[in-house]
């Protein structure tokens, strides 16, 4: 954790605090970023240069933590205002880091045309500028997308940029993570070792800097690889260390990911409720978050889980809506499985010509992009529909290709499965190479891997296929052992399927109760957070969102009252909807020129308007602004047609206006149906300098006065005289004049 910092007005340590900000987002302590970013936020004036190049760096920090917690509106909302403000100060690289940030959320979000050129945009910028380490950042980036888009030799080009820029720069923080990626690419071409290799590296990096967001998501890479190498403990143990940090830090990406990872490992150990709770889970997140090939990928594991469980119409519907996905985002890699997968299904049902026809599409994606992996799979699918056609050599080629492969990555699961598979055509009798020995051999190589694996189901069926062929060879002692392991294995796991049926539908029930539940939660939460940001100021939202309790002091802010003078009157011979028509239209112009002028609206009481300037941010020409907004506001408003025709004829109408300046308290009043409020005594005498003004006339307190003319005599006064203010006294005041 950060040491506390102290902040005052002139921001002395601003550049300390941002550090130790970007230094919290970075090692995944989001609480503690967000909590220095929005001390930041509060104190940084917009509308100087220096203020502007301030908050830009604190919106990049806010919109990074957004970004990691899965908030992707909210990320590409706080990183687009970081862009317009380094944009309107001409911070050229302010602007480029804006454009890789936003790059990053349209890669989370799948929309990977316009990652890219965002990230093309910002590596132009750097280039120009000579920012190496901004060029090496955007190169990655780029590199990662082609990874994603299966472009191999393109990813394994930029990235390999990337790294060699950042060692020049001795930069670890990027070198760290150039690693890891090289080893997704690696991983991703189904050359295991290489990506284990990488992904060592990177671990011990990343884990001696403390990015413990990026030791989750490469402890869940490890497991994926022993996964892959058929170690379902070990597999197992990475995948729940990753999800344990990915939680503890919030990180919603990584927890799906996570999730989805173990429930592959349960999937492959015939643990389909296991699996499918997790897959289940792993999908709400992808939703929630919006990453549309995360959805994807779940929708097919999920359908995997259905094809195990002979649900056959489920298992297409669910691979069905993952291949609409991956075709719309272009996902090549996506495709080549969703349309083996549906092939399988039409295997299960015996339309063997489907199915080839499907397999055959997938098997010529992933030979175009070399992912060896997966080439085997559709090889290994191939040759076992040929062997349900008959076409014994045919189906011998391919299984063939797909062994050598799978014992080239070291995959024992799918070696010992090849192996049973090619056994079954030596041992077929109508083979023209029928060879029992050959079949024999290759049957006690997949048993013993099998056993190795403690893979029940696939064991007895080896010991079937065993007493099968010992009964053609009269061999009756063999045949004896392997048919009673047979029965014996088979009545194991068929009462372990039948407890895992009543847990799956139990499960079921479970699920559908949750999902309710979660989607009204959700409904809840996003409905909530919409509200604050509508009626509450965007810092004050954020402060209440991460539990803060908002109570502050000001000691030099500046007040506006408003009034619509004669508005009560008229307005009770008015419909009740065009009243409220013409408020809203009204106070929304107010808003306008407060916005412009960088104030705060607080409130409306009736056809009274409430502004302030100085909170929640400090600024020094509070006076100044509040001023200028003002008079614009005793400019006259355009009134739509619309809303002319709802007011009674001779309708007349006038402003009058109250200014003072002072010291406030600010904060949240009320624990159910707050508010935003400001309050002091400094309040009430600008609500006292409205209500005793004249109509047309912005009345102001001689502090007032005297502030702003000791600021800036550009202003013009008329003095008014002493009068009586109520609760006050005699007063000197004066008005402001419109220039």
């Amino acid at each position: 954790m950060s040491e506390e910092y102290t902040l005052n007005t002139e921001l002395p340590d601003f550049s300390k605090v941002l550090e130790a900000a970007q230094g919290e987002l970075d090692l995944g302590n989001y609480d503690e970023a967000t909590r220095l970013a929005l001390q930041l936020r509060s104190a940084a004036d917009p509308l100087s240069r220096e203020g502007a190049l301030r908050l830009a760096s604190v919106m990049r920090v806010l919109g990074g933590v957004a970004r990691m917690r899965g908030e992707y509106a909210k990320a590409l909302e706080d990183f687009s205002e970081a862009m317009r403000l380094s944009e309107r100060v001409e911070d050229q690289e302010g602007v480029a880091k804006a454009l890789n940030s936003l790059g990053n959320v349209y890669r989370n979000l799948s929309d990977y045309t316009t990652a890219i050129d965002y990230y093309s945009r910002a590596l132009t910028i750097d280039e120009e500028l000579d920012l190496k380490e901004g060029v090496a950042t955007c190169l990655g980036n780029i590199g990662i997308v082609h990874r994603i888009l299966a472009n191999y030799p393109k990813a394994l080009e930029f990235i390999s940029r990337a790294l060699a820029l950042d060692e020049e720069l001795s930069n670890r923080t990027g070198v760290a993570l150039w690693l890891g990626n090289l080893g997704n690419v690696y991983l991703s071409l189904s050359e295991n070792h290489k990506a284990l290799d990488y992904y060592s590296r990177a671990l011990a990096m990343n884990e001696e800097l403390g990015f413990k967001n990026r030791v989750a998501m490469l402890l869940g890479n490890i497991g994926v690889i022993h996964a892959g190498l058929s170690d379902y403990p070990k597999a197992l143990d990475h995948h729940f260390r990753s999800l344990s940090l990915a939680e503890e830090l919030g990180t919603k990406e990584q927890i799906a990911s996570s999730l989805a990872n173990i429930g592959t490992v349960y999937l492959t150990l015939s643990d389909y409720s296991k699996a499918l709770d997790f897959f289940v889970r792993a999908l709400a997140v992808e939703e929630d978050v919006g990453n549309k090939i995360g959805v994807s990928n779940c929708l097919t594991n999920i359908g995997t889980v259905y094809l195990h469980l002979s649900d056959f119409a489920r298992a297409l519907e669910y691979y069905s809506r993952a291949l609409t996905i991956d075709e719309a985002l272009g996902n090549k890699v996506g495709v080549s499985r969703d349309l083996g997968c549906i092939g399988n299904v039409h295997e299960d049902l015996l339309d063997y010509t489907q199915a080839l026809d499907y397999n055959v599409q997938a098997m010529a994606i992933v030979e175009e992009l070399g992912d060896k992996g997966s080439v085997a799979l559709r090889a290994t699918n191939i040759g076992n529909v040929y062997g349900k056609l008959s076409n014994y050599p045919k189906a011998l080629e391919y299984l063939s290709r797909a062994l050598s492969t799978f014992e080239e990555l070291g995959s024992k699961t799918w070696i010992a499965a090849c192996m049973h598979n090619i056994a079954v055509i030596y041992a077929n009798e109508n083979f023209q190479d029928y060879d029992a020995i050959l079949a024999e051999e290759y049957l006690k190589k997949a048993l013993s891997m099998f056993e190795a694996l403690s893979m029940s189901s696939e064991q007895y069926e080896v010991h079937l296929e065993l007493a099968n062929l010992y009964e053609k060879l009269k061999r009756w002692e063999d045949f004896a052992i392997h048919y009673k392991r047979y029965h014996h294995l088979k009545d194991i796991v068929l009462n372990d399927e039948a407890r895992k049926k009543a847990e799956y539908l139990e499960q079921q029930k479970q699920m559908a109760i949750r999902d309710s539940a979660l989607a009204a939660e959700r409904a809840t939460a996003v409905a909530t957070t919409s509200i604050l940001y509508k009626v509450l100021p965007s810092s004050v939202a954020d402060r209440l969102i991460n539990g803060e309790k908002v109570a502050d002091y000001f000691q030099h802010i500046s007040i506006l009252f408003a009034d619509i003078v004669g508005f009560t009157p008229i307005a009770a011979r008015m419909p009740a909807k065009a009243v409220l028509a013409f408020l809203n239209y009204v106070f929304g112009e107010f808003d306008r020129v407060m916005e412009k002028h960088g104030c705060q609206k607080i409130k409306t009481i009736g056809d009274g308007y409430m502004a302030v300037c100085g909170a929640p941010f400090p600024c020094d020409d509070h006076a100044e602004r509040l001023a200028r907004a003002a008079l614009e506001l005793m400019s006259d408003i355009e009134l739509p047609e619309s809303l002319r025709l709802t007011l009674p004829k001779g309708s007349v109408f006038h402003l009058r206006i109250g200014l003072h300046t002072g010291s406030a308290f600010a904060g949240i009043v009320g624990e159910k149906g707050f508010v935003y409020d400001v309050y002091s005594d400094a309040v009430n005498l600008a609500a006292r300098m409205e209500s005793s003004g004249e109509a047309g006339r912005i009345h102001c307190s001689s502090d007032f006065t005297y502030h702003l003319q000791n600021r800036d005599e550009s202003f013009v006064f008329e003095e008014r005289g002493e009068i009586e203010v109520k609760g006050k006294g005699v007063m000197r005041t004066y008005f402001l004049e419109r220039q």
